[in-house]
């Protein structure tokens, strides 16, 4: 049975691989390409690309022949020629546009071209044996529900191809494949009539009986045999193995006498093993022993110890030991916290907004908002100290701001880049609060550094903020407002509130340009064209009307330029099919006037990107379509819905709905509805299930709603619709 399992598996991997393929391929630019021209002779290029695709087939799976069929022009490419549609089988094409689903498999002895595909083979058609094919049919397009195809994609694999992996390992067993129908129909005609009879209990218990695997024994030419037998849901086909009881069985003899060899074996072995073991179980006690001794060695005159008390004496000291160490980690602790507040100050600490992080090592806790001071000396020329002494003296006041400040108030305090930096800590909300706090400090810390060097320093102060992890942004801002000296002279505590509405109006005008810009990315997002030529307007309004730009015209519609290109780049597409390279940049330096401006962004940016943005919604479509199939066919048995789909697809359910809508001309719940039903049909049709039991495997725990949406979609109840179905039988 296992290597049944394993052909089973074997073969249905080359047909979900032909699958697979055929649908890589339906999508392939080429093949759409293609299938909406005329090809003749003349177009011996294209018919060139085409086949060598068709050949790239063949490299994936074994085919022996794969064909390319335009309904609407009326042209046939195999992997040989180019032929007219005249030249097909048109019995075995209408047979194929005939069939309900869109990709299916066939099988027989037919040919579908009229001529031989192979010179050689010629008189191929009077062999059945070796003519019989299994064919992949793919209609083009895949999704059509209400209107013809356009034409036809058919992978075809001989069945010598797939008898060929129907050979067990062993050689001991002849393993076949039943349709549908019961009919081995890859099968010799030799090994059909041997193995009629078989075949007939086979299909009997698969779907009389509906057991879908099992094995029994019967009589074939005259011999034992045992049969196995696998049904696979894949595709509804039986796999057969028939093995003779006497090849089974033939063995039995030599299998008693190595099993035999092999207890007797086994037994020695585990004396063997015993005997050795109770030799070496006293070694771990021994080298335990041996360790102790090292670790304390007995003196001479001692009273002599067993091996337990040499372990108990050699764990003691061992404590002692990491008491020893434990005492020697402490007093590097300083360190330790000073290199934690340094990775805070350069961003490389990961969770350091961990609530349990500070109280790990020993920080403050509690607090309601942080600041950062930032001290720097200033010139040491005319002290009794020299430049070379600026980081010893750093040191010192670092020290000094460790002595003054408590533990609570405070993270350690550390030397950064040539300037002392202290993180303090404030339980007050208010930020008045803190401010007034950290500017006290400031002034204390700035008066003890004179009374100790008799040196003048400068200090900044940040905003109070509450996030460890904002620490570094907050240093750059006291860094920020230690640059006042250079305005205000030395020797003074600026905090960064004070100096940052300089220059408030120009920042509220770039302001509002950004958050135009803003609008006029979404609005092409959306792909509004209005929307987006209006907030353009209005951004020329803003730009063109203020004196403060008149330099910077260019540079921030350059920026505009520049921000809607790598939108469209992180919609994965090239900026070449929009932007052309340096001479649209020398073309947007060179405008001047405003109709210019307006006229270049609106037809040689902005409708090219909606344009871009259309196609690729489009063939979003499709895709999302047949996601959200699969997932129904795959998941019907759960509750799901449209908001589960598109969460599962990272779109938005409203947009999600508009397109399957679009695309299958229902909504979501009406083909879930439809589809839970058909599957509940035919659970009706094909097992003894309970209509409870078959409401469940719907997703329908309410019984009462099954039976009423049954009944809605039927016309009768799911009881009458089965009693209706075995009247019919009998």
């Amino acid at each position: 049975m296992h290597l049944l399992n394993q052909t089973r598996m074997r073969v249905e991997q080359v047909l979900d691989s032909m699958q697979r393929t055929a649908l890589q391929f339906e999508n392939s630019s080429l093949l759409s390409s293609v299938m909406n021209s005329r090809l003749s002779g003349q177009d011996f290029i294209q018919v060139r690309e085409l086949m060598k695709e068709m050949f790239n087939l063949q490299t994936q799976t074994i085919l022996n022949q794969v064909y390319v069929i335009n309904l609407k022009h009326g042209w046939v490419v195999d992997l040989n020629s180019l032929k007219s549609l005249e030249g097909m089988n048109s019995t075995e094409l209408n047979r194929y546009l005939d069939h309900k689903d869109s990709i299916f498999w066939v099988t027989g002895s037919e040919e579908i071209s009229k001529t031989a595909d192979h010179p050689e083979m010629e008189g191929w058609n009077s062999n059945k044996e070796t003519n019989t094919t299994l064919r992949l049919v793919n209609k083009i397009p895949l999704l059509t529900r209400n209107t013809a195809p356009l034409g036809i994609l058919i992978l075809q694999i001989t069945a010598k191809d797939i008898r060929s992996m129907l050979e067990p390992v062993n050689l001991r067993a002849a393993q076949y494949i039943l349709d549908e129908q019961g009919n081995a129909f890859l099968s010799p005609a030799a090994d059909r009539e041997a193995y009629q009879s078989i075949n007939r209990q086979v299909f009997g218990k698969v779907q009389q009986n509906g057991i879908s695997n099992g094995a029994f024994h019967a009589e074939s030419k005259g011999n034992k045999v045992s049969v196995l037998y696998s049904k696979s849901d894949y595709n509804g086909w039986t796999y057969v193995s028939v093995v003779s009881l006497d090849k089974v069985t033939d063995q039995t003899g030599k299998i008693a006498l190595i099993t035999a060899a092999a207890c007797f074996g086994i037994i020695l072995t585990v004396l063997i093993v015993s005997l050795l073991g109770s030799q070496r179980m006293y070694s771990p006690i021994r080298r335990l022993q041996e360790f102790a001794a090292n670790v304390q060695p007995q003196r001479i005159g001692q009273e002599r110890k067993d091996e337990f008390e040499y372990i108990q004496d050699s764990l003691n000291s061992l404590a002692v030991s990491r008491n020893e160490l434990d005492r020697q980690m402490k007093s590097q602790t300083i360190h330790l916290r000073e290199f934690y507040v340094l990775k805070l100050f350069t961003e490389q600490m990961p969770g350091a907004d961990d609530p349990y992080a500070s109280e790990r090592y020993g920080f403050p806790c509690g607090w309601a908002s942080l600041g950062v001071l930032t001290l720097e000396l200033d010139n040491l020329q005319q002290t009794r100290f020299q430049e070379q002494d600026r980081e010893l003296l750093l040191f010192a006041v670092n020290n000094i701001v460790s002595e003054i400040l408590p533990e609570e108030a405070r993270f350690s305090p550390i030397v950064l880049n040539h300037s002392q930096v202290t993180l303090l800590t404030c339980k007050e909300e208010r930020i008045e609060a803190g401010q007034e706090l950290f500017n006290e400090t400031a002034r204390e810390i700035k008066a003890k550094v004179e009374e100790y060097l008799g040196l003048e320093c400068s200090i900044g102060i940040s905003h109070p903020f509450k996030r460890l992890s904002d620490t570094k942004r907050a240093y750059h801002e006291s860094l920020a407002a230690l640059k006042m000296r250079f305005v205000l002279g030395p020797n003074i505590i600026v905090c960064y509130a004070d100096i940052e509405d300089q220059g408030s109006i120009e920042k509220n005008a770039y302001i509002k340009l950004k958050r135009i810009e803003d609008q006029i990315l979404l609005a092409l997002e959306e792909r509004q064209t209005e929307k987006a030529e209006q907030q353009f307007e209005q951004y020329l309004d803003e730009l063109l009307c203020k004196d403060g730009f008149h330099q910077e015209h260019h540079m921030l519609l350059l920026q505009l330029a520049s921000r809607t290109l790598s939108m469209l780049q992180e919609q994965g597409y090239s900026m070449k099919q929009v932007w052309d390279g340096e001479d649209e940049l020398n073309h947007l330096l060179r405008m001047q006037t405003r109709n210019e401006i307006a006229g270049w962004f609106q037809h040689r940016l902005f409708k090219p990107v909606i344009s871009i943005l259309e196609d690729m919604a489009d063939k979003q479509f499709v895709n999302i379509t047949r996601r959200i199939l699969e997932i129904v066919h795959d998941h019907y048995e759960k509750d799901i819905s449209l908001e589960y789909c598109a969460a599962i697809l990272n779109f938005n359910p409203a947009y999600v709905s508009r397109v399957f809508k679009k695309e299958m001309d229902v909504s979501f719940s009406e083909y879930l509805s439809q589809y839970r039903m058909n599957v509940a049909k035919n659970l009706l049709d094909t097992t003894e299930m309970k209509v409870s039991e078959i409401g469940k495997k719907v997703s329908y725990t309410n019984i009462s709603a099954f039976i009423r949406t049954f009944r809605r979609t039927f016309g009768i109840t799911p009881g009458q619709y089965r009693d209706q179905k075995h009247n019919e039988k009998r």
